[in-house]
């Protein structure tokens, strides 16, 4: 059957068959938009059936399905994302084609005018004459609003934070309307590089593609964010595109900044350098370990803030425990590095830590902080305090160097006006409100508060926003906290772990009874906690909005969390 051409970029078709995709494909289309319900008449190719032939000839396809009489405002936002995902030509489809012509008209309305939209319509025998006012309506609107979908709450970022912080949202109001911006196919469980640097997980247990965490009743928008306009509850997309929000939130993470060390990029995965902070780097980790039998081995610590600053360390105690197994720890000299002044930021872990280094013979060096890398050579360049408080630069050889880059807030969250001084966002650090824009919140990393940043703390963290962002939705105040708690189960050696628990301060914040596991002493159950039932709790409970052992506390008298 024919394609009816509405635009350069977009045409429209009664329902489709495999033929058809086949044909789309053949013609550059990229896209393929399903406008009809599900088993809304006999015999309908249903849209599993579409995007599984979409997908075999290297279409992306989308479900926005409507009914002629009832397309609402949320529909043709939910249309406009997936159009923006396009990245060429698109086609939409319904019985006759008159659903998919009335969202693409009502979503193209502000961006190229109401009657170009429908004059074109019309040249192309297609009536969109029930919903001309709408169009009409949409195509006044100010030449500032160039077209933005709307929606009742934008996600920036695909991570822990923004996914579960969209599963809370709309476990608790399904009605919403929900975008999440990330410009990434695949979502990683960073918690479990850990163990697939020590060989106890294989890579691919860390790895999902994003489609399938993103909740079902979510949008994804694919695009990367180039700046907030908070001013006008817009984000910008590096297309230039906007969307609009009535509340956002934000989880953007942090940037890895390997280039901050000169040198290092050029050598990672190879000449014994390596990182448990980057997906492909931990198995290197895993070999490094495995095979060396001598020699020096650095780890490095760059300073706060980092994303789970127990890390680094966890990645050099591993290391000594399968030199140790592999009776050559004697033969290894070990020097943690480390650019802070203490071996962990709350004190009551730090005497089991201690036995770790000690056992393992480590040269713990304080204040000492990685500024350069020369691959080839097997030279690390450090500057140190020296004796009389001036920095010097202090150069070891080395056969194995774990490296952990300096981190920061990405370059459009730090340029932006929600950031604070620091360059993340600023937050009030209970209701994680941001302190100037009364309708926006954010979560994870990228947040300028003193807690861990760590997967768990997101955790946490996710059922506040999505309370309180619903408070504010309601014309309320919000009335939840997030007590800065983290976790950072410190792995000093395979089978024992350390679990630190603590929130604002330093406090601990234990979450079993010290007779199952004492988080100040290494433990098999905190080991097993770890590796058997944290991964599935993050993927099937914390992802989907099950929040358990995450209940806020209440900060003011109001109505009680939904739960």
């Amino acid at each position: 059957m024919a394609f009816t051409k509405m635009s350069s970029a977009f045409s429209v078709s009664p329902q489709i068959s495999e033929a058809d995709v086949e044909r789309a494909a053949r013609e550059g289309f990229r896209l393929v938009i399903d406008c009809r319900p599900d088993d809304e008449e006999q015999g309908q190719p249903n849209f599993r059936n579409v995007a599984e032939w979409a997908t075999k000839r290297g279409l992306a396809a989308k479900h926005v399905p409507v009914t002629p009489a009832n397309i609402d405002d949320a529909d043709v936002a939910e249309f406009a994302a997936a159009l923006a995902t396009a990245g060429g030509p698109a086609i939409g489809y319904c019985k006759t084609g008159r659903r998919a012509s009335a969202l693409w008209a009502l979503s193209q309305a502000k961006a190229l005018g109401a009657e170009t939209i429908l004059a074109g319509a019309t040249a192309a025998g297609v009536d969109l004459e029930p919903w001309k006012a709408r169009i009409m309506a949409r195509g006044a609107a100010p030449s500032g609003d160039r077209g933005a979908a709307s929606y009742d709450v934008v996600i920036v970022g695909g991570g822990s934070g923004g996914v579960a912080a969209a599963a809370s949202l709309l476990k608790r109001r399904s009605s919403l309307s929900v975008a999440i911006i990330e410009p990434a196919e695949i979502h990683y469980y960073q918690p479990g590089f850990t163990l697939v640097g020590a060989g106890v997980f294989e890579p691919e247990v860390t790895r999902r593609p994003m489609a399938a965490v993103i909740p079902d009743k979510a949008v994804w928008i694919k695009k990367a964010v180039a700046e907030f306009a908070p001013e006008s509850d817009e984000v910008v997309l590096d297309d230039g595109s906007r969307l609009r929000y009535r509340a956002l939130v934000a989880s953007p993470g942090v940037k890895l900044d390997w280039d901050a060390i000169p040198g290092l990029v050029e050598t990672l995965g190879k000449n014994g350098v390596t990182s448990n902070y980057r997906a492909d780097l931990a198995p290197y980790t895993h070999f490094l370990a495995q095979t060396l039998r001598g020699g020096r081995a650095l780890f490095t610590q760059p300073p706060m803030p980092i994303k789970c600053a127990g890390a680094p360390q966890k990645a050099m105690y591993l290391s000594c425990d399968a030199w140790r197994r592999a009776g050559a720890l004697s033969n290894m000299e070990v020097e943690f590095h480390n650019a802070g002044a203490a071996l962990f930021g709350v004190p009551a872990y730090v005497p089991a830590l201690m036995e770790y280094v000690k056992r393992y013979g480590v040269d713990l060096r304080l204040e000492s902080k990685l500024v350069a890398v020369d691959g080839r050579a097997k030279v690390a360049t450090f500057e140190q305090k020296g004796p009389d408080g001036a920095a010097v630069r202090v150069e070891r050889e080395f056969a194995m160097l774990h490296a952990v880059p300096p981190q920061r807030a990405p370059d459009f969250v730090a340029k932006s006006e929600l950031a604070g001084e620091t360059g993340f966002i600023a937050v009030d650090p209970e209701t994680l409100r941001h302190t100037g824009y009364p309708n926006v919140f954010a979560l994870g990393d990228a947040i300028a508060t003193t807690n861990a940043k760590t997967a768990a703390a997101a955790r946490k963290q996710a059922p506040v926003v999505a309370i309180n962002v619903l408070s504010v939705l309601d014309g309320k105040a919000p009335h939840v906290g997030y007590d800065g708690y983290g976790s950072c189960p410190l792995t000093v050696e395979r089978g024992k772990i350390v679990l630190a628990e603590f929130g604002y301060g330093g406090k601990l914040l234990p979450s079993f009874p010290k007779w199952l596991i004492d988080g100040t002493r290494p433990s098999r159950a905190a080991w097993f906690l770890k590796e058997r039932l944290l991964p599935p709790i993050y993927w099937r409970v914390m992802l989907e909005g099950q929040e358990w052992l995450c209940k806020p506390h209440m900060i003011e008298k109001g109505e009680q969390p939904a739960e």
